[in-house]
């Protein structure tokens, strides 16, 4: 389950799997659409209030607001 406002580990997950060419110009828009949206959450949601799972799936996709900017 997913944070409020938050793309599912599943959904991205799933996103992830099928290759863009095999996706219609539809699909890749609301990809990139909701991609753009989960990292913006991800960035303004406190890292203490996300959940378990959305913490590993901001980890992976690079969407961690704990990063060090040195």
């Amino acid at each position: 389950m997913s944070d409020a406002g938050r793309q599912g580990l599943g959904d991205k997950l799933a996103a992830a799997v099928k290759p863009d060419g095999e996706k219609s110009m539809l699909e890749q828009a609301g990809d990139f659409v909701k991609s753009k949206a989960d990292g913006v959450a991800s960035a303004v949601q406190p890292q203490q209030d996300k959940s378990t799972t959305q913490k590993i799936g901001d980890a992976i996709s690079g969407n961690s607001t704990n990063r060090n900017i040195a």
